[in-house]
């Protein structure tokens, strides 16, 4: 650890000194001090260093919320290794992308993913154990046998600028992409929310969302910085998170709709207190905030925008600042507006958002060329349109032709992927796959089809099975139309403004 570096082993050692006794972590009925957290672990990564793992090695983790996986992330902080968080909801095939891309040393699965797991070792051959956290099928090692050795983590020389995790997102070519996020761009967001939320050792999060998932691991990382707890869920259950909020006095959570509204309905229906919250972001309808600010009036509904390479917010404001915008600037972040020739617009003028400062992730795994094209003149190009108002508020304006995006919940879904995946089917011959809006989860999944000639072409529900049969279910589609043709632009490729203006109003 250099003279100036300042990482997570360096927060989780602080708070182990400072908060000691004070709670970090409450899952499922246990109580984790900061001073246990540091202790769990540092016995984990002893065994890992006994397993041979070490700086730059990496270590991947398909499981849903749960205590080892909060210690995985802190184990590999105090090593310099590099957390490969998968995300469950992906298929087999999505699955075994994410391990082959990233080449982990080892792995570690729930026991409902661990057939998944196995299939995919015998096609990477960097893999040299996998590890199961509680049952295991043959050929998974106990995970408790590498907490129960006696070597102890080695000395600290991890850097700021290492690695501490990488998140496949951006699938704009069909394949997930990597996006590094190195302990400096990570604790730079948290210090954003730190000081947005002024958040501080009483703070309590609520963690509903993923660890696979930036605003999961985000969230957790910035209540960690400020000597707060965090109450984890292994999955979000409305009933569940409302009688934790009453009971552990929570503060903050971050969700994707419906949560917000379904935790207010769960409340309704048995009188739950939720009058500890103060701060909440996420992705929801104007007429839930409003919902919720009447049912919590001394909490603010935060608004902004935000992506994995940013790691986390780049723009953050109560929504009541500037309804409908996604908020200013945060306090690390320098965001702009270019136009197709790299230059800054005026405002009120629709560009690309770009973006730089100490929150910009580290570049994608493996992908020179897309990072020259996505740092070009010295500045992240996120792929996001938008345009800032005469007040520096930024309004979201949609994705770019060459980043487009379907957020149904939450989730990332990249019309390239699902087109590709269409496109195996041997009745389809053209598709362009477009987001509509849907009143529960925010975005669907449409495809427009054209058959070909000759073709028996499939029903609508058939082609749907179809793509959940070959990526995760989350991506397939909700609605599906057959037409004779798709416009197309002088270049001879399918218009998506005329396909989405033609076939977006579901």
């Amino acid at each position: 650890m250099g003279l100036r570096d300042f990482t997570l082993r360096s927060v989780m050692a602080r708070n182990a000194r400072q908060f000691g006794d004070r709670n970090a972590v409450f899952f499922e009925g246990q109580r984790i001090t900061h001073a246990q957290y540091l202790a769990r672990a540092s016995a984990l990564a002893g065994g890992l260093a006994a397993a041979g793992i070490g700086r730059g090695d990496r270590v991947a983790v398909l499981a849903q919320n749960r205590l080892e996986y909060l210690d995985l992330y802190g184990a590999a902080a105090l090593l310099g290794a590099v957390i490969v968080p998968i995300n469950w909801r992906l298929n087999a095939e999505e699955i075994a992308h994410a391990i082959t891309d990233t080449t982990p040393t080892l792995v570690f699965a729930d026991i409902q993913y661990q057939a998944a797991i196995a299939a995919v070792r015998k096609r990477c051959a960097s893999v040299r154990a996998c590890y199961g956290f509680d049952k295991n099928d043959a050929g998974f090692l106990a995970y408790g046998t590498l907490t129960d050795v006696s070597a102890s983590a080695p000395p600290d020389s991890v850097s700021a600028d290492d690695a501490l995790v990488i998140m496949h997102t951006a699938a704009v070519s069909g394949l997930p992409r990597g996006a590094q996020l190195s302990h400096a761009s990570l604790l730079a967001s948290g210090v954003q929310l730190m000081n947005h939320w002024r958040l501080g050792p009483d703070d309590v999060n609520l963690g509903v969302l993923p660890l696979f998932h930036l605003s999961g691991l985000g969230l957790f990382l910035g209540v960690l910085q400020a000597g707060g707890a965090t109450v984890l869920s292994a999955r979000f259950d409305a009933a569940a998170a409302a009688r934790q909020i009453a009971e552990h006095r929570v503060t903050v959570f971050a969700e994707f709709a419906p949560m917000l509204g379904s935790i207010l309905d769960a409340s309704e229906a048995a009188s739950t207190d939720l009058s500890s919250l103060r701060a909440i972001t996420g992705l929801d309808t104007p007429q839930t905030v409003t919902r919720f600010e009447a049912a919590c009036p001394n909490a603010q509904f935060w608004s902004g925008f935000g992506q994995s390479e940013l790691s986390g917010m780049a723009t953050l404001s109560p929504f009541r600042e500037r309804p409908g915008s996604a908020g200013r600037p945060a306090l690390l972040a320098e965001v702009a507006v270019f136009d197709e020739l790299e230059r800054p617009v005026a405002a009120g003028t629709v560009g690309e958002i770009v973006a730089r400062g100490p929150l910009v992730f580290m570049g994608y795994w493996n992908r020179d060329k897309d990072n020259a094209e996505t740092f070009r003149g010295g500045w992240h190009h996120t792929g996001d349109m938008g345009r800032f108002d005469d007040d520096g508020y930024l309004w979201y304006a949609g994705r770019s032709a060459a980043k487009e995006l379907i957020k149904p919940g939450g989730e990332n879904v990249y019309p390239a992927e699902v087109e590709r995946v269409i496109l195996e089917h041997p009745a389809i011959a053209e598709v362009v796959v477009i987001g509509v809006k849907d009143a529960k989860w925010g975005e669907a999944v449409k495809a427009i089809c054209v058959g070909k000639p000759g073709a028996q072409v499939p029903a609508a529900d058939a082609l749907i099975e179809f793509v959940g049969s070959r990526i995760a279910s989350f991506k397939k589609p909700q609605h599906v139309v057959f037409v004779d043709s798709i416009p197309k632009t002088a270049a001879g490729v399918p218009d998506r403004p005329r396909v989405k203006q033609v076939h977006g109003g579901d």
